[in-house]
């Protein structure tokens, strides 16, 4: 068998991920603080690009343009910027663009319009607010800043919340409860107050919080000092029915009233020196050991108001987005006597600014799309509260509205819904479901446990229900579910198997007498 060498022409297709691909999907994974830090790096590196005001016009002029007109002796201070500078940005760089990209815009943003409609029609979303600070993506990693980072309360009560609550209704109501966590490590919240904001039972608040206050550090998301000092004591296996009358009375312990108090709690002088000992060793403050890094407050990328109809109105937080405009004038101007390197140079800085221009507009695109979906789907959630939220999963809505799943996910990662009910990340909108074996509407996952623990707590001794018998009856009720899921949730409420159940309940007779 003969070898030969041969030239074959082939054509196949392949998805390019372009720099500035890149960055579009970069940015749109950015919370607003990162985002504003990005677009600022942008401004001080790029020099067509420049901050704008809220009507829409340039805030301050142009550090470009001013050098220009000192170096011209220009007394007139240049042209004035012409309003429709973002169609005419585009089409002095679209062939530069396209040329650099092999590739047409819209293979990059499908949905956006032509440059010629977007001249005249400018994009709503175009001017944007600056906030915040952060730290820029610019693809050099500062390894050290990794390393001394601190981690603070809120995130290391949040990562304990995550192992701790697998359910969704539960988990949202805790991350509310760790959103209101001051930095002592206290929870100054009226519990009646938030059930009834977030539209859930007392007890089920009361639930999630006593949860919390088993987390690391020993005392958090404690009410007062008593019940701060009551959490570390339990954790110490000291907490007595002495104890508990000295840490109920901390005021007479303050007057130093030991009289009185080995009185009250029953104790000679030395068991209430021992107690007091004990007290002082435990940390009021818990929360300080996480208080020197400084906590950015949480502000809410998308605002959702009710209509007078019933119906919800999704709109987003201009002051989270970035004002900036691109100095055509400026562009304009050089270009004429531009040549060379200096030509290049100002080519990639315009074609630059009209991507991050392009890029910026995207993104608030779709947050607003990908939110108003997510209110359109949760509308029970909004309506009656934490108790109504329904299965939801990044497909459902990546079908809704014609994108990805992935893009779906970039987009709730880091971005805040501010509703009649408290700011929620967007990610917390997404709850796990049980399909229904008659092929009817999805059962929440949260609802089929409460239904597992409702038919455990009405069995008898003579018939305690095993895993298989309560698959049985719940796909009888149209629920489809696995034995491995019963007995998931059943573990996860520390309800014991049916064998250990049907013990129990048989010696129980027994020492009753």
């Amino acid at each position: 068998m003969a070898l030969t060498q041969k030239l074959l022409l082939r054509t196949s297709q392949a998805l390019v991920m372009t720099p500035q691909l890149m960055q579009a999907i970069k940015l749109l994974q950015l919370s607003n603080l990162d985002l504003n830090a990005y677009v600022e790096a942008e401004l001080e590196r790029n020099p067509l690009l420049e901050r704008a005001n809220d009507d829409g016009g340039p805030a301050e002029p142009a550090a470009a343009e001013a050098a220009e007109s000192n170096h011209n002796g220009d007394a007139d201070g240049g042209d004035a910027k012409s309003g429709d500078w973002l169609g005419q940005e585009l089409e002095v760089s679209r062939s530069t663009i396209e040329d650099r990209l092999d590739t047409s815009l819209e293979n990059v943003f499908p949905d956006a319009e032509a440059p010629a409609r977007a001249a005249a029609e400018p994009a709503p979303y175009s001017e944007w607010a600056s906030v915040g600070s952060g730290g820029r993506d610019d693809g050099e990693y500062n390894l050290e800043a990794f390393v001394t980072s601190e981690t603070t309360l809120s995130s290391h009560l949040a990562d304990q919340l995550s192992l701790a609550i697998n359910d969704p209704v539960e988990r949202i109501i805790g991350q509310h409860l760790i959103d209101l966590v001051d930095e002592s490590g206290y929870l100054a919240v009226d519990i009646v107050e938030l059930a009834d904001k977030l539209g859930a039972t007392v007890t089920l608040v009361e639930k999630v919080l006593a949860t919390l206050q088993t987390f690391d550090p020993a005392g958090v998301c404690a009410r007062n000092l008593a019940e701060c000092l009551a959490i570390q004591l339990r954790e110490r296996d000291r907490y007595d029915p002495a104890m508990q009358i000295l840490v109920a009375h901390l005021d007479m312990l303050a007057k130093r009233e030991s009289a009185h108090l080995k009185k009250l709690c029953g104790v000679d002088d030395e068991d209430l020196a021992d107690m007091i000992a004990e007290i002082r060793a435990l940390n009021p403050k818990p929360g300080l050991a996480f208080g020197s890094t400084v906590v950015q407050p949480v502000v809410p990328d998308v605002f959702v108001r009710g209509r007078a109809d019933g119906t919800w109105t999704v709109e987003l937080n201009s002051d989270t987005l970035p004002k900036v405009l691109v100095d055509q004038t400026y562009f304009a101007e050089v270009a004429k006597t531009a040549k060379g390197t200096d030509k290049s140079y100002l080519n990639e800085c315009m074609q630059n600014a009209t991507w991050l221009m392009r890029a910026l507009d995207q993104r608030a695109k779709t947050i607003l799309k990908v939110s108003t979906e997510i209110v359109r789907q949760q509308d029970g959630f909004f309506a009656h509260g934490v108790q109504h939220l329904k299965p939801l999963n990044l497909k459902t809505v990546a079908d809704a509205i014609g994108m990805h799943e992935s893009t779906v996910s970039r987009v709730t990662a880091n971005k805040y819904m501010a509703t009649n009910r408290g700011i929620f990340e967007l990610k917390y909108f997404f709850t796990s479901s049980i399909s229904s074996s008659d092929g009817g509407e999805a059962h929440s996952a949260e609802a089929v446990r409460h239904r597992i623990k409702q038919m455990i707590d009405a069995e008898s001794a003579t018939d305690v229900l095993s895993d298989d018998t309560i698959v049985d009856r719940l796909r009888g009720a149209g629920i489809d579910i696995a034995r491995r899921t019963v007995a998931k949730y059943r573990e996860a409420m520390k309800i014991p198997s049916s064998v250990q159940r049907r013990r129990e309940k048989q010696s129980a007779p027994m020492k009753a007498h």
